[in-house]
């Protein structure tokens, strides 16, 4: 259908978080299984989305510019709703419309930065070496003259929902503080970072309650057999850290409303969560150390359970004081 189109044709295209997931073109002699496999194996790992995506554009006809190329020339318009640190086109969804800077080159070198050749798929790894030996076609890159009918816009990111929440917590009697949109990294890092920011919030004089907003997209390495995601394993750790002191609360959710393989889009903690939970014989250190937060919050209470909300705009960490 996309191939049809022709010079006076108008293409509206609409990508969201998990457009990469969803739009599969597959490689030669490749099957669907192999490509979901080779995906999880990504994801597990502790790969970045951006990384994540690397490999998925050259794994695929669609991803990484190829759309635009199919429907040239038509003009394109791609309404985004980003999931991706910073909103960069090329990455969310994989940029099926937009220039696409990296190479099979750079695909291997994820695979091999994580190790994951010897797991990887092989009629995969061997079309990414194929395309870096320059026995395949790039992905159309930057200057390529069918980009300039090509209009990308950002209609909603992690950015925009982080000042919703400071407008609602603004109503709500709170200081509102957007600390970042750009969380990323290790959790235990990020759950540094949290707690400095926290620190240095109670040192200050505040006239209002204060309400501190972080977003983005911390990456978690599972090496445990537990039930859980990234929102949970945070905020079961920063509980860990607060526990006993009074007058602070932290929630920390996916946007998407689903954290990991669960229901639950994350969790919210307190200076009680750690002692109720040692009073009913609830081991937080071992829920953590066995990547099981899910459970933990099962039986000690604070899962944040919204249902799908159907937009994905990464995570949000929402700190009051």
């Amino acid at each position: 259908l996309a191939r049809q189109a022709g010079k006076d044709d108008l293409v509206i295209c609409l990508l969201s978080g998990g457009a990469s997931a969803l739009m599969a073109d597959i490689p030669e002699g490749a099957t669907l299984d192999e490509l979901t496999e080779a995906s999880e194996l990504l994801v597990r790992c502790g790969a970045d989305i951006s990384e994540i995506n690397t490999v998925r554009k050259h794994l695929s006809g669609v991803k990484g510019g190829e759309l635009a190329r199919a429907v040239a020339p038509a003009t394109v318009i791609t309404l985004i709703l980003s999931d991706v640190i910073g909103d960069p086109i090329d990455v969310i969804a994989s940029g099926p419309t937009a220039p696409d800077s990296s190479t099979f080159a750079d695909a291997l070198a994820v695979i091999r930065k994580y190790a994951l050749e010897d797991r990887f798929p092989a009629v995969l790894l061997d079309h990414l070496h194929r395309g870096a030996a320059a026995l395949l076609p790039e992905t159309p890159k930057p200057g390529d003259p069918f980009f300039s009918h090509v209009y990308n816009h950002i209609i909603g990111s992690n950015r925009l929902a982080l000042e919703a929440a400071a407008h609602k917590a603004d109503e709500l009697g709170f200081e509102a503080r957007i600390i970042t949109d750009a969380l990323q990294g290790d959790y235990s890092a990020v759950a540094d970072y949290i707690l400095h920011t926290i620190e240095q919030a109670l040192h200050q004089n505040h006239a209002k309650p204060c309400c501190l907003l972080f977003g983005g997209e911390p990456t978690l390495q599972v090496s445990g057999s537990g039930l859980g995601g990234r929102n949970q394993h945070l905020a079961l750790r920063l509980a860990m850290q607060i526990a006993g002191r009074e007058g602070i609360t932290i929630l920390c959710a996916g946007t998407d409303g689903t954290d990991g393989p669960t229901d639950a889009a994350g969790a919210v903690v307190d200076s009680r969560t750690l002692p109720d939970s040692r009073e009913r014989q609830i081991d937080a250190a071992d829920a953590l150390s066995r990547f099981d937060s899910y459970h933990f919050f099962r039986q000690a209470g604070g899962h944040i359970i919204t249902g799908n909300t159907r937009t994905n705009v990464m995570d949000m960490v929402v700190v009051l004081l």
